[in-house]
């Protein structure tokens, strides 16, 4: 039987990931190209059409072979195959679909790049074997993505799955980037664990070896818990408070098979793990207790498993 290959394309703000799969999921190649903003990115698509084009040129791909394009986006994606804006990519609205698909003329499926994500993970990450998962990524923000049947949960604006947009502190007084207050990203990005942080030096005079950083990040703060500092492991209690509340809220409505935690700051690793998982259980409804936290596994490349995938289960 023929082979059959698609593409797996995560466009970020500074370059866009690419990769040319075999429709069993095995990734054959993987490159980058730079993503250029400039005159409102209208140059994005056409140089991702170039690529994928001279690729499929230089493995002597027919397009009778090539399944399509998957491609994830920094934005919401509307079931139509629109995105209403991109920020970082300089883009109103514009259909991605259709003006990427006229560019090649391969069937081209898009979607939001956490989501997508999300789906990296359930299909070749730490979900994998699942068919209902959460993915949150823990990094400048924190992103996220629902999975139920295998499907990506999109919403009716494309918001499905802005775990960082969990409000879960009322009190809260100092605005998100979204606007509204008291936000999970506040709390359990690289920049809020960092903000808790200094927030707990300046309220206490413990001793810390927090104090002798420079500029506080999460890493510092989990390499300082992992030490036994006190100052830390109260910010990373804290932390995974936050977090425990949040995820036991997505999990009572959507009962997932597995949450899988990704980004820079899970690089922290199992200890993380444990934190979070102690206060999901104190806070998860009972028949989802038992619901595994894994770590992500497939770092920067979720992005275009996922994308593969997107367009594979058209």
């Amino acid at each position: 039987m023929e082979k059959k290959y698609c593409f797996g394309i995560d466009v970020g703000g500074t370059t866009v990931k690419c990769a040319l799969f075999e429709n069993n999921g095995d990734m054959i190649e993987k490159w980058e190209i730079k993503t250029h903003v400039e005159n409102q990115g209208e140059r994005i698509l056409p140089d991702i059409a170039d690529t994928v084009l001279a690729k499929m040129k230089e493995k002597g791909l027919d397009k009778s072979l090539v399944w399509g394009i998957g491609i994830g986006l920094p934005g919401p994606v509307e079931e139509s195959g629109e995105i209403a804006c991109a920020v970082n990519l300089h883009w109103g609205r514009k259909n991605i679909e259709k003006e990427l698909g006229d560019m090649t003329g391969l069937k081209v499926k898009a979607g939001n790049d956490a989501n997508v994500a999300a789906l990296g993970e359930m299909w070749k990450g730490g979900g994998q074997g699942a068919k209902n998962l959460i993915l949150v990524t823990l990094g400048t923000g924190v992103g996220g993505g629902i999975i139920i049947n295998e499907k990506i949960v999109t919403g009716a604006h494309g918001a499905g799955g802005e775990i960082g947009h969990a409000p879960v502190n009322p009190e809260e007084s100092i605005p998100c980037n979204c606007g509204n207050k008291g936000c999970l990203e506040q709390y359990a990005s690289a920049t809020g664990i960092a903000r808790l942080a200094r927030k707990a030096m300046d309220n206490t005079n413990k001793s810390s070896s927090l104090r002798y950083c420079p500029s506080v990040n999460a890493k510092d703060v989990f390499d300082a818990y992992k030490e036994g500092d006190e100052l830390a492991a109260e910010v990373v209690e804290e932390f995974s408070e936050y977090m425990g509340r949040a995820l036991a809220a997505f999990t009572c409505v959507t009962d997932p098979d597995v949450i899988v935690l990704g980004g820079g700051v899970s690089k922290a690793g199992e200890p993380l793990i444990d934190c979070v998982e102690k206060y999901y259980k104190n806070y998860a409804f009972t028949a989802c207790k038992e619901t595994p936290i894994r770590l992500a596994i497939l770092g920067n490349d979720a992005g275009v498993y996922g994308a593969a995938r997107l367009v594979l289960s058209e």
